[in-house]
């Protein structure tokens, strides 16, 4: 599986991104997609997940009530709505798919696919 991840940029704070993946390769038929990010000093964390089959949607605190991850079954997409971005959202931000258990979905060495990542900068 391939993902190519697209829609990073530059925002002020209080603005709204939209991150966008598509998986190609094979037909991501199963398991979870999702992000993850990585400031500059700071280890890569979980943003959200998606299980591909039910839709159940999984957030990190940081970023509840904020941003929105949606899948298209059709396309082989994911998505991530980012709105009221703060400077702390500020990352580079990797799409991921993989099967991890339910207990692990947060963490970054249950997903074996990784895209290239996109810049997210928020300026206060």
């Amino acid at each position: 599986v391939q993902l190519q991840a697209s829609g990073g940029g530059l925002v002020q704070t209080g603005d709204s991104l939209r991150l966008s993946c598509a998986a190609s390769g094979r037909t991501f038929s199963g398991g979870t997609m999702g992000w993850f990010r990585q400031a500059p000093g700071r280890e890569r964390e979980f943003v959200a997940a998606i299980r591909w089959n039910g839709g159940i949607a999984y957030y990190a605190d940081s970023v509840k009530g904020r941003f929105t991850i949606s899948r298209d079954k059709a396309k082989n997409t994911v998505d991530l709505q980012m709105n009221s971005l703060q400077p702390e959202d500020t990352a580079i931000y990797y799409c991921v798919a993989g099967e991890p258990a339910l207990s692990a979905t947060r963490s970054p060495t249950s997903y074996r696919h990784w895209g290239q990542g996109t810049q997210v900068t928020v300026s206060s």
